[in-house]
């Protein structure tokens, strides 16, 4: 057994990975009906004392006053998007939040816009 002291094993235990898995109590399944573009948005305040609601829990639903997309609450809060996910389902499954997908402007695969772009590119 190697007993020397190794630096990088000690970063490994002051890893910032270790306090989203923690956050989302060792759970990683993210939630299918959220992805990095869909809007969460707060339908019902909390209290404060709900159970089982942790301080990030109470932060989303707070930034969640307007719509936000994942990866907007992610960036705010400092942590992954997968954990947000499951944070997220936690408040989806309660009935603080709701989501909505954005919808696409318009048809990818409709001719007219590829010709739109071409005209434009073209005009340049």
């Amino acid at each position: 057994m190697n007993t020397e002291w190794n630096p990088d094993e000690e970063r490994l235990l002051d890893a910032p990975t270790i306090r989203p898995y923690v956050i989302a109590r060792g759970r990683t399944e993210a939630q299918d009906r959220f992805d990095l573009i869909s809007l969460a948005v707060t339908v019902r305040p909390t209290t404060g004392a709900e159970i089982g609601l942790d301080p990030e829990h109470q932060a989303i639903v707070r930034l969640c006053r307007r719509p936000l997309s994942v990866a907007e609450i992610a960036a705010h809060l400092d942590l992954p998007a997968g954990i947000v996910r499951v944070l997220l389902g936690d408040l989806f499954d309660r009935g603080f939040v709701a989501v909505q997908q954005p919808q696409p402007e318009m048809n990818v695969l409709d001719e007219r816009m590829y010709k739109a772009v071409l005209d434009g590119l073209r005009a340049l």
